[in-house]
């Protein structure tokens, strides 16, 4: 692995590490934190370890798979409504969509090979370019990079969105929202920060 990939991947493990930090600040154990939440933090600090980990590791097919399962469920979890009010359901919707979006993009990167010269799925990487009765076909690679595209650039679309939301409008009426997210901007630059993260991850060997 080359020199300038080994210092943007030790760049992201850095800032994953302090995405973790600043999820753990509230404490996944509050007793005013309800159920939902407490797993919603549980999947956002499981994801930010794996992602930190990830550059720096060999993992094999099995605990891949397992793990990959994990950010599978993580996924659904997001995506299902549960215990949400009517009213409520569609604003809170929009919010976990793009958790849904990295989990997925979590569960995809263990699961498709990415070439790359480091040794973290070093064993993945042989895989993509062998003749077997298992080897990834022409049509196989095309599919998987579109569907890397689509994830990273849903991810780095809300990544640009939360990172600017608490930023000051240049106009004079300005939404009950926006002056909520400037208020506490230290949410959206976490989640946004994460979002990029994954992004880049998503398109850089690994």
């Amino acid at each position: 692995m080359g020199t300038p990939v080994v210092l943007v991947h030790c760049l992201l493990t850095l800032l994953f590490v302090a995405v973790l930090l600043h999820g753990m600040a509230p404490g996944v154990g509050s007793p005013r934190t309800g159920f939902g939440a407490r797993v919603d933090r549980l999947l956002a600090a499981a994801m930010a370890v794996s992602m930190a980990a990830m550059p720096w590791i060999d993992l094999r097919a099995g605990p891949a798979a397992v793990a990959g399962g994990v950010f599978t469920a993580g996924t659904v979890w997001f995506v299902l409504p549960v215990g949400r009010r009517e009213a409520s359901r569609r604003a809170a919707m929009t919010h976990r969509l793009p958790h849904a979006a990295g989990m997925a993009a979590m569960a995809w990167m263990l699961r498709v090979p990415h070439t790359g010269t480091g040794p973290a799925h070093a064993h993945l990487g042989s895989a993509a370019h062998s003749t077997g009765p298992g080897a990834l076909g022409a049509g196989d690679l095309l599919g998987g990079s579109l569907i890397t595209l689509s994830l990273a650039s849903c991810l780095l679309a809300y990544a640009l969105w939360s990172l600017t939301r608490p930023m000051p409008s240049l106009r004079s009426a300005v939404s009950a929202a926006r002056r909520a997210a400037a208020a506490t901007p230290s949410r959206h630059v976490s989640e946004g920060a994460m979002a990029l993260g994954t992004a880049v991850m998503l398109v850089l060997p690994h």
